[in-house]
């Protein structure tokens, strides 16, 4: 275990009592979640809630039966809401390194199993870095989710290779956490506290975009970001040359492509999914309303069709015919005078 690791491993475990012993809002939630997710989190015992520590709502829509698979699940707050949403049928799997917060988790699992009148969890204590040690086998996860934790880790390559390792094709993954608009300087980033209070291990969003690029995952797209600010005066004078930010990102194992091509694709939703009857967001800047067609990228085709959401989308078209790059961006998209037109990263 490296110095890092156990220090994290400290902060969370022995240091910090309860959300309300963080100095920065770094490791809280940057928006109030939807309102589905709120009514699963007041069926979360009280305990699991008080010792949350994430800085975001990762909980995408369409999760019933699913496989989720929560790195850094902490007391578990999420893993028992994912529960809730994926229903009898599902399957959630919760990995943290710390054992004093497992320990929340799974004292309260069978409080939980009766709430909810069935009991799909699981609960294991290891390392993101390695999931194939916890028998998580390749290819077997609808969806990988995280909450403010990848920040921490000190070997991010292996762990977002683990997690593609172990998405189904069309998996999705859906995580919230820390962006810094600059590389943190060595000395900052293994600092103890700037490290467990999520900065110091914060990434760089075009470090990250070549990551998981070189991973085969050339698409990322932000669904929400919210400024961090620093309100403890110690960590402003250490790290404040610094922006923050909360973003969630959801990226697919998908054959996608390095750039927006337009093939002349068109995709409707159908509003069946429950928690979005009107429209979905598929990311910041592609909102696709109830049986109103947009038209969108490859990329995005490939998205709505091939992966779990293909059932709540009709997608038009195939890529037999190219007509270049599609406009990347809402203003490009407004100034082409498209009402049908969409957006890309």
């Amino acid at each position: 275990m490296t110095d890092v690791t156990a220090s994290v491993q400290h902060y969370y475990g022995e240091v910090l009592s309860s959300s309300q012993d963080l100095r920065t809002s770094a490791c809280c939630a940057a928006e109030a979640p939807p309102v589905h997710v709120r009514e699963a989190i007041a069926n979360v015992h009280p305990e699991v809630l008080e010792r949350f520590y994430g800085c975001g709502s990762p909980v995408p829509p369409a999760l019933e039966g699913a496989t989720v698979l929560d790195l850094g699940c902490g007391t578990g707050r999420d893993v028992y809401v994912l529960a809730q949403l994926a229903g009898p049928s599902g399957h959630i799997i919760g990995v943290d390194m710390t054992p004093e917060q497992l320990e929340v988790a799974e004292r309260h699992r069978s409080w939980h199993a009766e709430r909810f009148g069935f009991d799909t969890v699981e609960f294991h204590e290891g390392r993101i870095e390695d999931l194939g040690a916890l028998g998580i086998e390749d290819g077997s996860v609808d969806l990988v989710v995280s909450n403010c934790v990848l920040n921490l880790a000190t070997d991010k390559a292996t762990v977002f290779r683990e997690i593609f390792r172990v998405l189904k094709p069309g998996g999705e993954l859906y995580f919230s956490d820390v962006f810094a608009d600059r590389r943190i300087p060595a000395e900052l980033a293994d600092d103890p506290v700037l490290r467990g209070e999520c900065l110091g291990g914060a990434m760089y969003w075009e470090d990250f975009r070549r990551l998981v690029l070189e991973l085969g995952c050339p698409d990322p797209r932000v669904t929400e970001r919210a400024p961090i600010a620093i309100e403890d005066a110690e960590i402003e004078r250490q790290i404040g040359f610094a922006a923050f930010e909360s973003v969630t990102v959801r990226a697919f194992k998908l054959p996608l492509e390095d750039r927006c091509e337009d093939y002349g694709q068109v995709a409707t939703y159908r509003g069946t999914m429950a928690e979005h009857p009107h429209a979905f967001d598929l990311d910041d800047h592609h909102r696709l309303e109830r049986g109103r067609p947009m038209l969108v990228c490859g990329n995005t085709a490939d998205m709505l069709s091939g992966a779990r959401y293909a059932p709540h989308f009709d997608v038009v078209g195939e890529k037999a015919t190219h007509y270049g790059l599609f406009p990347c961006g809402p203003e490009e998209t407004a100034a082409a005078g498209d009402s049908a037109a969409g957006a890309c990263c």
